[in-house]
């Protein structure tokens, strides 16, 4: 069985058209920029406002990382 197929903890990612790891994977997407993608992509399924406030603190954490003053 793929690994694309199984999902612990839920199903919000494998009911997905394309998961957000293939997307990321695919496309050599960077931890912040992919982790904000994971929660924006979930969000509505599973964490809800939290998930969009985690996706905003990988950004933030971009744009400092980035020398970008917020």
């Amino acid at each position: 069985m793929s690994a694309f197929n199984r999902q612990e903890g839920g199903s919000h990612y494998k009911d997905m058209p394309i998961q957000p790891v293939e997307f990321i994977h695919k496309n050599g997407i960077g931890f912040c920029e992919g982790a904000a993608i994971k929660y924006l992509c979930r969000w509505r399924a599973k964490g809800g406002i939290e998930d969009l406030h985690k996706a905003k603190h990988f950004i933030d954490l971009l744009l400092e990382m980035e020398g970008v003053e917020g």
